[in-house]
């Protein structure tokens, strides 16, 4: 029970490591708050937590409903020890795609805004409406979804990574910002995950995913959340500004 009582707000919390995340936290005793896009989804998951968990359907890019959930949390608990900036997108495609000279294909803009405003503005305006909940208790936890690719890049994900690599930025000034009132900021870097999204995909890629992993198998959700467990712990209490790489070994390659 290293979480008894501790309010945790967890965005994109219906399905994959947000999911896992969330089942997690509440086995060690943490009384979770979710949010998501997918209402129908949302429910069922809350469903699971116990009855002090709660779902709230919150678009993370919209200010006034990330705000709302958060004042809500705060009217039913009294405080918020942990949040997990989890939701995020893709969108994934070439910067430009040429044959025999010619422009055949590129990342269109609105693909490009959509994961910037999702991935890397929503976790600006959930931190932003958490941090003075914190401040003013004089403590708090804040954990950050990046990648092994906001650290490595890879190929298509120009919008992806730079999101990515815009929250370890993110991260690393608010461990100094928010560090003098007790508050952590940490952020979790995890490798090929079998979410359910990833499962969908081609045999032969998920194959791909585990060759190129030195320990010879893909992430489970599960070891994702271990890890946002640890650094939401008394633990990792003198841990702040950290990027943790749970990703099996890999180095992304070109």
């Amino acid at each position: 029970m290293r979480l008894k009582d501790r309010v945790t707000l967890i965005t994109g919390g219906a399905a994959g490591i947000g999911k896992a995340t969330a089942e997690r936290f509440a086995e060690e005793g943490a009384r979770v708050a979710i949010c998501d896009v997918n209402e129908s989804a949302g429910q069922q998951v809350v469903a699971t937590l116990g009855p002090d968990a709660c779902f709230e359907k919150v678009n993370v890019v919209d200010r006034q409903e990330v705000q709302a959930w958060v004042d809500g949390v705060v009217a039913r608990y009294g405080r918020i020890d942990v949040l997990v900036n989890n939701a995020g997108v893709l969108r994934d495609n070439q910067l430009v795609r040429m044959k025999d000279g010619e422009l055949v294909k590129q990342m269109s803009e609105a693909d490009f805004d959509l994961v910037i405003a999702v991935n890397l503005k929503g976790v600006f305006n959930c931190t932003q409406a958490v941090a003075p909940v914190m401040i003013r208790q004089g403590s708090g936890v804040i954990l950050n979804a990046t990648s092994i690719v906001g650290l490595d890049g890879n190929f298509g994900q120009t919008n992806y990574v730079a999101t990515k690599a815009g929250v370890i930025g993110m991260a690393k000034v608010w461990s100094r910002e928010l560090g003098r009132y007790g508050i952590r900021v940490n952020t979790v870097a995890p490798g090929f995950t079998a979410t359910e999204m990833v499962m969908q995909m081609p045999e032969k890629i998920l194959e791909g995913m585990r060759a190129r992993t030195p320990l010879g198998r893909m992430g489970e959700p599960r070891d994702i959340a271990n890890a946002y467990l640890f650094l939401a712990s008394d633990e990792a209490s003198f841990i702040s500004g950290v990027v943790l790489r749970v990703d099996g070994g890999i180095v992304v390659g070109t």
